[in-house]
């Protein structure tokens, strides 16, 4: 048990003596240099430099005399001042690299995301970034994985807007039924997702083939605002489609498949994204 201990007051950044000298002195105090010693098994030719650093950094207290004595601040205390610490550290550690983010370059750049696991987490990334609105194409199966942190957005504020493939039904977005559904996969044989944040960040890729899925996250404003503006226009399209539907399928046959399949190049009107 006391091993256990031991190893917990290192990960808070004590010394191996340190992290003895200080259960002593929570089991015992007060006591003084040479009782901690005897009591915590620090070598007495280390044990005022130890005590001295623990002082210094506000783990134990020192009654000044002809012989100091030690105590131990409470480990409530300890705990509360060492979160602190680490808050404000992670705080101005943030405000510090934030300096040094080379926005302009994201700005010009386009990078890979190789497997499902990582491009959603990606995803998240982007969702948990977003201020104002959040664009999203997705198949139920990765909505659900994403679920949890987009409910976080829309209850921070950010308007969450889902084009939806398959059952999707959400009480905090604004979800969009694709009018081709589960179907539109036989055509592309596989799932894709493509997600925009506050019309500055896009990633976009396939996501149904497990390790071997593929997407691309970038800022380049080349490729956002063409993405940004195609998912747009399927809203454009869906409602339109909702309205309209007996007269454009009239035209354009069902589901519009005359109109796919006038723009298909590959004879079987099948998509090849993924071959």
């Amino acid at each position: 048990m006391k091993e256990n201990i031991l190893e917990i007051l290192k990960n808070l950044h004590f010394t191996e003596y340190e992290a003895k000298a200080y259960l002593a002195l929570l089991k015992e105090s007060p006591l003084s240099g040479y009782a901690v010693a005897k009591n915590s098994g620090v070598p007495r030719s280390r044990i005022y430099e130890v005590l001295d650093n623990l002082v210094i950094r506000g783990d134990i207290l020192v009654s000044p005399g002809n012989t100091p004595q030690y105590t131990a601040v409470p480990s409530k205390e300890l705990i509360k001042s060492r979160r602190k610490k680490a808050e404000e550290n992670f705080e101005l550690a943030e405000k510090s690299l934030e300096k040094f983010e080379g926005s302009s370059n994201d700005r010009e750049n386009i990078w890979n995301i190789t497997g499902q696991t990582e491009i959603l987490e990606k995803v998240k990334a982007c969702i948990f970034t977003a201020k104002k609105r959040i664009l999203l194409e997705i198949w139920k199966d990765e909505y659900e994985e994403l679920k949890s942190e987009l409910k976080q957005a829309a209850d921070r504020g950010v308007n969450v807007t889902i084009i939806a493939y398959g059952e999707i039904v959400s009480d905090f977005a604004n979800v969009y039924h694709h009018y081709m559904g589960n179907k539109i996969t036989e055509e592309y044989g596989g799932r894709w997702i493509v997600i925009s944040g506050d019309d500055s960040e896009v990633v976009a890729g396939i996501v149904s083939l497990g390790n071997d899925s593929r997407a691309a996250w970038t800022m380049h404003v080349g490729l956002v605002m063409p993405i940004t503006e195609v998912m747009i226009h399927d809203l454009y399209l869906i409602e339109i489609m909702e309205k309209h539907k007996e007269l454009l399928e009239g035209s354009f046959g069902k589901n519009l498949v005359n109109l796919r399949r006038k723009f298909s190049i590959h004879p079987d009107f099948k998509k090849h994204y993924v071959d």
